[in-house]
C-alpha cells in the first residue's frame, strides 16, 4: 500500500448501483448503473423496483469497475459498502453482496455511512477539487459540508472524516430534492424534478413571485449569542404548498400558468435559504472550507449562489465534478480508504443494513 490502500466500494442506497475503486486518494474507477428510467412513469423512486434493479446490475457493474481500474478482485486491500441511510431493500442488496465478496476473498469489509461518504470525494486528487481544498478536506479541520439530495438536506462539521462528524442542521420535512420533484409535478414538468425545474427557470424571473423561506424568521434563528431552535435547519413543505397555491390561483382564473417564472421563483427560494444557512453555520462554527455534495449540487443556481456567498465570506468552496456529486461507489471507497489509512478496524460481518443510520456514525 505504498500509495495508499486499494479499496473497492459498493453503493446501493437508492436507485444507483455504484462500484468504485480508489488507491489512497487516487480515483481508479467509478462505474454507475442507474434505474432512474424505470421510475419515471411513477414520478418517484419505487423501492421494490430499485431493489430488483440492484440485483440485476451489481455483478455487471462490479466487473466493469474492476476492468476500468485494471485490477483484480484479489488485488484489493479492502472492501467497503454503504450500510445506511437509504432504502432498506436497496441497502440490503449491496450489503449482502459485499459480505459475500468479503467471505469469498477473505478481504476486510468496512461498512460506511452514505452521507459521510458524500464528503469523502473531497479526498480524491482528481475529483475536480482544487489542491488546497483537497488538502484541507483531508482531516485538517475547518471543513463543513452541505449535502443536498432527494432524501437529505444537511449541514455538517467534519473534525475528522474517519471518526468525528457533527450534524449542525437538517431539514425537518421534505428534503430539497423531494421539494423539486413535487413542485415539478405541480408544474407539469418531467421527473426527476431537479433538472426539469433548473431548465425551466433559465427562462423565468426569480423575483416574479414572493415565496416563503422556511425557518428564517427571528424566532427560529435567534442570534449567534442565543441561537434559535432551528438556526441551521431547513423546511421546504411550506414553500411547496405556496407554489401549489400560486398554480391553483392561475388555474382558477382560467389563465395559463407562467411555468418559467414559478420555477425560477421556487428555485431562488430554495437556493437562497440553503446558502444563507450554510454560510452562516460556517462563519459561526469556524469552518473555512465548505464542500457541496449530493444530487442537487448539480443545480446551476445552487452552485452559483453558493460560490457567490462563500466568496463574500472568505470560505473556500469545494464542488466535486457532477459524476461524484450523485450517489456512486467511488465515494464509499474513498471514505473507507481514509478509515483504513488511519488504522480503523473493519466491520464485523454481522452488521445490518440500517435505513436510518445517523450521520454521526461514520462506520459500523
Amino acid at each position: 500500500m505504498t500509495d495508499g490502500p486499494l479499496v473497492l466500494g459498493i453503493e446501493s442506497s437508492c436507485d444507483e448501483t455504484g462500484v468504485g475503486v480508489v488507491r489512497g486518494r487516487t480515483l481508479l474507477a467509478n462505474t454507475v448503473s442507474s434505474s432512474m428510467a424505470e421510475h419515471v412513469r411513477f414520478g418517484g423512486v419505487i423501492p421494490e423496483i430499485a431493489s430488483r434493479a440492484h440485483l440485476d446490475a451489481l455483478v455487471p457493474t462490479l466487473r466493469a469497475a474492476l476492468d476500468e481500474a485494471g485490477v483484480r478482485l484479489q488485488d484489493v486491500d479492502a472492501l467497503a459498502v454503504t450500510s445506511g441511510p437509504g432504502l432498506a431493500g436497496a441497502l440490503m442488496v449491496g450489503v449482502a453482496a459485499a459480505k459475500a465478496l468479503a467471505v469469498a476473498t477473505g478481504k476486510p469489509l468496512y461498512a460506511v455511512n452514505h452521507l459521510v461518504a458524500h464528503v469523502s470525494v473531497g479526498l480524491l486528487e482528481d475529483a475536480g477539487v482544487p489542491g488546497p481544498a483537497a488538502g484541507r478536506a483531508d482531516g485538517a479541520g475547518g471543513l463543513g459540508a452541505l449535502l443536498v439530495s432527494g432524501g437529505h438536506t444537511e449541514i455538517l462539521a467534519v473534525e475528522d472524516l474517519a471518526r468525528d462528524v457533527r450534524l449542525l442542521g437538517a431539514t425537518l420535512d421534505d428534503a430539497a430534492g423531494e421539494a423539486y420533484d413535487k413542485v415539478a409535478r405541480v408544474l407539469g414538468l418531467d421527473y426527476p424534478g431537479g433538472p426539469a425545474i433548473d431548465a425551466a427557470a433559465r427562462e423565468g424571473d426569480p423575483a416574479a413571485f414572493r415565496l416563503p423561506r422556511g425557518l428564517s424568521a427571528g424566532k427560529y434563528m435567534g442570534s449567534a449569542e442565543r441561537p434559535g431552535p432551528h438556526r441551521y435547519d431547513f423546511s421546504f413543505s411550506g414553500l411547496k404548498t405556496a407554489v401549489a397555491r400560486v398554480v391553483e390561483d392561475f388555474e382558477a382564473r382560467g389563465e395559463p400558468v407562467p411555468v418559467a417564472d414559478v420555477a425560477a421563483s421556487f428555485q431562488e427560494a430554495v437556493a437562497d435559504v440553503i446558502t444563507r444557512k450554510a454560510v452562516l453555520a460556517c462563519t459561526e462554527q469556524g469552518l473555512d472550507t465548505l464542500l457541496l455534495g449530493g444530487g442537487v449540487a448539480a443545480n446551476s443556481r445552487l452552485r452559483a449562489l453558493t460560490a457567490e456567498r462563500c466568496a463574500e465570506h472568505g470560505i473556500e468552496l469545494v464542488v466535486p465534478e457532477l459524476s461524484l456529486c450523485t450517489d456512486n461507489g467511488a465515494m464509499v471507497a474513498a471514505l473507507a480508504a481514509r478509515v483504513v489509512a488511519e488504522g480503523g478496524e473493519p466491520s464485523d460481518l454481522g452488521f445490518p443494513a440500517d435505513s436510518s443510520l445517523p450521520v454521526t456514525t461514520v462506520t459500523v
